[in-house]
């Protein structure tokens, strides 16, 4: 199947100024092809949304987006910068992908305040409202061994934001939540939106999609479709 790139690069509807510009990208991976002459327009402050079946390569997107792992061919720009030759990793840019990962032996607050201290950009105190944010207490002293599915989600999504990302992408962020987690955490996306941080969804809900992403896109088999 060819994709006509003036389809799949569609001009952003709500800023002319590119966030992210992917651009004749593909990937193999063992011999498969899992992205395909992929292009991609996101406009800052948009929330651009992704579905697709298992394997259609949306996460291999986001990981390619986020720098940690480089196109075959094509190139990545963020803001401006080209992944793999101007920047590694986008510093302006907040993610979870493939679910969260975390050093299980300490408390959620711990974990933040680690990945915090690279840079030292974020106060305890900003550590303190984002965990609140996500609806997770920072006073809360178990292991995150011992915390539920649900409750690893939303610290990834914590992560995800705490330093105040321009970018955020975000991989399946309520597949693991109840209708009031998932409530918290979309209400939550919206206030990013109004903030103007720009957003990438991929979900495998259909009204998780429609309710908070301006544009739509589908992916199979390692192709990038847009859709109404």
């Amino acid at each position: 199947m060819i994709i006509n790139k003036t389809e799949s690069m569609l001009t952003p509807t709500n800023s002319s100024l590119p966030a992210v510009t992917v651009t004749d990208v593909s990937k193999k991976l063992r011999g498969r092809q899992v992205l395909e002459n992929i292009n991609l327009l996101v406009g800052v402050g948009e929330t651009v949304g992704i579905y697709g079946a298992n394997g259609s390569g949306k996460s291999m997107l986001l990981r390619v987006i986020s720098g940690l792992v480089l196109p075959d061919t094509g190139t990545i720009n963020v803001f401006g910068k080209y992944i793999g030759r101007d920047t590694e990793f986008p510093s302006e840019l907040g993610a979870l992908i493939d679910g969260p990962g975390f050093l299980l032996d300490y408390t959620g607050k711990y974990n933040l305040e680690l990945l915090a201290s690279i840079r030292n950009h974020v106060s305890k105190a900003e550590i303190r409202n984002v965990i609140e944010r996500v609806g997770l207490s920072p006073d809360d002293n178990r292991p995150v061994r011992a915390y539920s599915t649900g409750m690893r989600q939303r610290l990834g999504i914590a992560q995800a934001i705490l330093e105040n990302p321009k970018l955020v992408l975000l991989d399946e962020p309520t597949s693991a939540l109840d209708s009031d987690g998932t409530k918290l955490i979309h209400d939550l996306l919206r206030e990013l939106q109004v903030s103007g941080i720009t957003i990438i969804l991929v979900s495998h809900k259909p009204d998780e999609i429609k309710d908070l992403c301006s544009r739509i896109y589908e992916m199979q088999a390692g192709l990038i479709m847009p859709r109404a």
